[in-house]
C-alpha cells in the first residue's frame, strides 16, 4: 500500500485538471485547503507566477499530505466534472482520474468519498459472489462508480455485466443476459422455487434488459432515483440466484 501519491500521478492529475479549470478556479480551491489544512502554497493569489496553470497546480499540492491531495483532486475534479464550460472529453478526463484516484490511493479517503448510503443488501451481495469471481470483479467495479457518483451509465452496464456472469456460472454456458431469461424460470423451479416467483422474477429480467438496452446503451443520461433502484433491484436478484443455488461465499 502506497504511502504517499506519487509524483507521476500528481502530475497528471494537474495535467488533467488544468485543462477543465481557469487559473483563477485553482488558486481559489487550493487556497481554501490551504486555509483548512493550515498550509502556505506557493500561488495563493491570482494571476500567479508560474508559466502555466499545469504547473501552479503542481506546485500547490505539494505542501499538502498524501490524505489532503487526495482531497484536494477529488474536489477539483468534481469541478471539472460538473462545469458547463468544459468539453465532454475534458469531463470524461476528469471522471477517470477520480476513478484512478479512488482506486489506486483509497487508502487516504475520508468521508467525502462515500457520500451515498448504500443499502445493506447492495453491500452485502459482495460476500455472496466469493465464489463468483468475475461477477464479483465486475459489480465491484460498478458500485465503486456508482457510490462516488461516477460513470453512472458504465456504473450500471457494469451490473448487467456482473449479473450475465453471474449467471453464465450458475447456468453452465456462454450466453448474454437476454438468452438467458427462459433458462433462469427453469432455474429457480429446479432450486425448489414456486412457479409463481420463477414467472415474476423472469418477468422483471426480461424487463430488466429492456431498460438497459434502452436507457443505459443507448441513452443520454440515467435519472437518479432510476440508477438506485437498478442498482439495489440487481443486487436483490443476485442474491436470491445464489442463495437457492446453496453458495454464498459467507
Amino acid at each position: 500500500m502506497s504511502e504517499k501519491i506519487s509524483t507521476a500521478f500528481l502530475q497528471r492529475a494537474a495535467e488533467v485538471l488544468s485543462e477543465g479549470l481557469s487559473g483563477s478556479q485553482i488558486v481559489s480551491v487550493t487556497s481554501a485547503f490551504a486555509v483548512d489544512f493550515d498550509r502556505d502554497i506557493p500561488h495563493a493569489a491570482y494571476p500567479f507566477n508560474a508559466g502555466n496553470k499545469k504547473t501552479a497546480l503542481f506546485e500547490n499540492l505539494q505542501p499538502f499530505s498524501p490524505g489532503q491531495q487526495y482531497q484536494v483532486i477529488y474536489e477539483l475534479c468534481d469541478r471539472v466534472s460538473t462545469n458547463p464550460n468544459v468539453t465532454s472529453q475534458q469531463k470524461i478526463n476528469a471522471s477517470q482520474l477520480k476513478l484512478t484516484l479512488l482506486s489506486r490511493y483509497y487508502q487516504f479517503s475520508s468521508d467525502i468519498s462515500s457520500n451515498k448510503a448504500v443499502p445493506l443488501v447492495v453491500t452485502e451481495v459482495r460476500h455472496w459472489l466469493s465464489d463468483f469471481p468475475a461477477a464479483k470483479k465486475t459489480y465491484e467495479e460498478a458500485l465503486q462508480k456508482h457510490s462516488n457518483g461516477i460513470f453512472t451509465r458504465n456504473a450500471l452496464d457494469d451490473l448487467r455485466l456482473s449479473l450475465e456472469a453471474l449467471l453464465r456460472q450458475l447456468l453452465n454456458n456462454e450466453k448474454s443476459l437476454e438468452n438467458q431469461i427462459p433458462a433462469v424460470g427453469a432455474y429457480i423451479k429446479d432450486n425448489g422455487g414456486s412457479s409463481e416467483l420463477a414467472n415474476m422474477l423472469v418477468k422483471l429480467i426480461d424487463y430488466y434488459t429492456k431498460y438497459q438496452n434502452t436507457y443505459v446503451k443507448h441513452g443520454d443520461a440515467v435519472p437518479t432515483a432510476e440508477a438506485e433502484f437498478v442498482l439495489e433491484i440487481t443486487a436483490c436478484f443476485m442474491k436470491h440466484l445464489i442463495r437457492i443455488n446453496g453458495t454464498s461465499g459467507r
